[in-house]
């Protein structure tokens, strides 16, 4: 499956849409059996879900974000929320130049918290961005696609993650995630001591409960889900 958007300019002057969709990932462990790139991976899948549904122009990702609490891990790449927060801002001014004056960020990795302050900021004026998918979403995802575990005990590399790629992207996924549970449901100073503290493994989470049909039913929710939000966006005012 190709993560990255194809489009020409030809394609998007056709289209003339008036919302982008920009899928915001990470680049950090996610145990043995799934890569670096699961977030972002995650985060695109989703945008292009949206995408196949909505009259919107979709981005190509940030695959770099904010990922201190697994800097205990090898292979984890971080960058500031500062610089995340400055990435953003000026695509939003890119694509205002460009005519397009409304976003919404998919964000596929839960440590990137600076995302609210972003669209909380730029909504001062009116509706211009949203963050999608939000907690309500993912827990009508997960109830839709009949998910044994919840959202905070299936924190990282478990049954939700593990089975959207099972379904979108089975290259990407190896073997021992049958194997590889871990319950850390009490984790008060993750942002102090970092994910090490509470997991060996890397995985908080219950892979082992994952299957194909369970991420296909999770990406239909998700794009039933988005309608509200390119509702919100881009309505008549």
């Amino acid at each position: 499956m190709n993560l990255l958007p194809t489009a020409t300019s030809t394609d998007v002057q056709e289209l003339q849409p008036r919302l982008a969709v920009l899928p915001v990932g990470s680049f950090e462990q996610h145990g043995t059996y799934l890569p670096l790139i699961t977030d972002t991976a995650i985060a695109c899948v989703i945008a292009q879900e949206i995408t196949a549904a909505y009259p919107v122009h979709l981005l190509p990702p940030i695959t770099v974000a904010c990922s201190h609490e697994h800097a205990a891990f090898p292979g984890t790449v971080s960058i500031s929320a500062r610089t995340l927060y400055a990435v953003i801002d000026d695509i939003r001014a890119s694509l205002a130049r460009s005519g397009i004056h409304k976003l919404v960020i998919v964000n596929g990795h839960g440590g990137n918290y600076v995302l609210s302050n972003v669209v909380q900021e730029a909504n001062v004026d009116g509706p211009a961005v949203s963050l999608f998918p939000l907690g309500p979403d993912w827990d009508r995802a997960r109830e839709y696609g009949g998910l044994e575990s919840d959202r905070h005990a299936d924190m990282h590399a478990g049954e939700i993650e593990t089975s959207i790629l099972l379904h979108a992207t089975p290259e990407l996924v190896r073997e021992g995630y049958a194997d590889a549970d871990h319950d850390s449901r009490q984790r008060p100073f993750l942002l102090v001591q970092g994910m090490a503290e509470y997991t060996q493994s890397g995985v908080i989470g219950f892979p082992s409960l994952a299957t194909a049909a369970k991420g296909k039913a999770v990406l239909e929710s998700l794009r039933s889900s988005f309608s509200a939000h390119f509702d919100v966006l881009c309505r008549p005012s």
